[in-house]
Parts: structure tokens; sequence; C-alpha cells
């Protein structure tokens, strides 16, 4: 299958050290590949460039966040791609409106992080919970003997924990939560008749009755601070907040606000509104654990997420049926 399509030319949107030496690699054995990093040229400069070639390229691939948007004005200036593919699972970064118009096919990685982002959710709410990283720096510090024994934690079973979108990553962490022996809430976009849990259909109500809330939706203009000020008060001064979902899910402003005013008992958050800044607010902050965006990343997920955009270009290329494409809207 490799000679059909291994002189076709992919454009490669994001940085390398976001995933492995393999993946480069893998993508350069079957394709001319075209590295916006790597050319060191405006976004705008180094599409006109690609789009000037005698064989322009077809397929995109890109990653999530700030650094690529594909809207319209990076479609017109790439008017030659009929495929884009996006490493992550959210597609916030494209629009998917301007793609269906255009008749670009576009396709994610799946569930490839769900498992890894699930894990890494449940481990910050354990660590908030216990106080585990806290602690660990108090005996670092060499505080134990001074001070004696860190402030105690709180116990993990029997929370009620409301989760916000319970797609496939919401509900791998709802399952490893009932192992803890943690009562499920949740809100999603509508109620699931396979779900037991109890549905709530408004976010506010939802983090009233939790006494942890974890954020897992997708971000789009729905989503944007669907956590805000009156969610945080309704979550009250011993509830805590998990976010492994996108930064600008929450109000970040008012998150820290609630924080600092002791409004809410603590934080872990894998992602931030504007990242990679985050408010320095929250670096002296023991009740808050954080993470620079890596719940999707293990050595496997990475591997996984390399096969899986190989096989969707392979798909592309070949006239075949991509493994996992994405239902655009009409």
């Amino acid at each position: 299958m490799a000679a059909s399509f291994e002189v076709e030319a992919a454009l490669f949107l994001f940085r390398l050290r976001r995933l492995d030496a393999a993946f480069h690699a893998a993508l350069h054995q079957h394709y001319r590949v075209l590295d916006f990093f790597a050319s060191n040229k405006p976004l705008q400069d180094f599409l006109a460039a690609a789009a000037a070639l005698p064989d322009p390229p077809r397929a995109a691939i890109v990653v999530g966040g700030r650094s690529v948007r594909v809207d319209a004005a990076f479609l017109d200036a790439a008017p030659s791609l009929a495929f884009v593919f996006s490493t992550g699972a959210g597609v916030d970064h494209i629009d998917l409106h301007e793609c269906a118009r255009r008749g670009v096919a576009v396709t994610n990685s799946g569930n490839v992080y769900s498992v890894d982002v699930a894990d890494h959710a449940v481990g910050m709410l354990i660590d908030v919970l216990r106080r585990i990283s806290a602690a660990e720096r108090f005996v670092r510090g060499g505080l134990w003997p001074a001070q004696g024994q860190y402030p105690l934690g709180t116990k993990v079973g029997g929370k009620r924990v409301g989760i916000i979108g319970l797609g496939n990553i919401g509900s791998q962490i709802a399952k490893r939560l009932e192992a803890f022996g943690c009562v499920i809430y949740y809100n999603s976009r509508k109620q699931k008749d396979s779900v037991s849990s109890k549905y709530f259909s408004s976010v506010h109500d939802l983090a009233a009755e939790s006494d942890v809330l974890v954020v897992a939706c997708a971000l789009s203009k729905d989503t944007r601070h669907i956590v805000n000020k009156d969610v945080l008060e309704a979550l009250g001064k011993d509830g805590i907040i998990i976010n492994i979902g996108r930064g600008a899910n929450i109000d970040e402003m008012e998150l820290v606000r609630a924080l600092k005013e002791g409004r809410i008992a603590g934080a872990g958050l894998d992602v931030f509104e504007n990242e990679p800044k985050v408010p320095t607010e929250l670096f002296s902050m023991d009740n808050v654990v954080m993470t620079n965006h890596v719940a999707v990343f293990t050595s496997e997920s990475r591997a996984e997420v390399r096969d899986t955009t190989i096989s969707n270009l392979e798909a592309f290329f070949s006239g075949e049926p991509l493994l996992t494409p994405l239902v655009l809207p009409r």
C-alpha cells in the first residue's frame, strides 16, 4: 500500500517535542512532510509556499491549542487540502462548519487518550484530597522534625463526584471512581439511558450536590466558562475541582479568586486558559495540584496516536474509509 501514497505531501503542524522522534520518522518514511515549526516562517508564508508547490499538500496534521487554528483563513491559504487530522481528541481548534462547507474530511485521535486522561484525573483527585504532593514537599523540605505531622487530608471513598461531560473520558473516570466507592453524578448534553448515575441538566445544580467537580467536556462556545463564579459558589468551601478538559472550560480568574478567598477547598489542573501561562497566584497554593497539559501523554499513548495518524493518512490517500472520522455539521 505504501507505494500508492509515498509521494504525497502532508503539512506537519505541531511541535515534535509534544510527540516523539519515531512519529517524525514514520511520517517521513512515506510522505513529503512540510514542517511548519521547522520552517521558521510565519504561518501564512508557510501555507503560501506549500500552496505554490507543483503538487501541493492534500492533508494536514495539527495539534490542539493556540499554535495553529484551521479556520477559513487557513483553508483559503491552503486550498488543496482535503483532509485534516488532529492528534488530540479535542477539535476546538478546527472550524468544523467551514471544513464541512468545503468538503474537507476531519478525523482525530479517537479514544486513544481516554484511559490515560482518566487515570490522570483520578490521580489528581486523590492527590488533592489526600494532600499527597503537599505532604511530599513538607517531608522533602525537612519540616517534619520541626513541625510534626502534616495536616490530614480527606477520604476518597464516599465522595459525591459530579462529572461535566460523560463521554468516553468521563465514563472512564466514573468507572474508576465507582471502584473507590464514590457516588457519581453527571451533566452532559443529554441524559444517557444506559447510565444509572443521577443526571443534572444544570451544571450549577450538579456542583451544589457534589463534593468534587470533574471537568471532562470538550471546549465549545457552549462550554466556555461553563464553570463560572456561580458554579464555584455552588460547589462550596469544602469542594474540589479537577480539570482535564480545556482550560477555558473554567473561568480561570474566578477560580483563582475562589481559591484565594477559601470559597473552594482545592483544585487539580492539567489545563489552563492561556497556556503555557499559568496564574502566578496558584504557585504558592498547597491545595492546588498542577501539571503541564500532559494527561494525554504516556509512552503507550504516543505509540498509539502515531499508529492512528499513519493509518488515517493511509486510508485517506488510498481512498479507503477513515478510521476515526468525525461527523461534521450540516
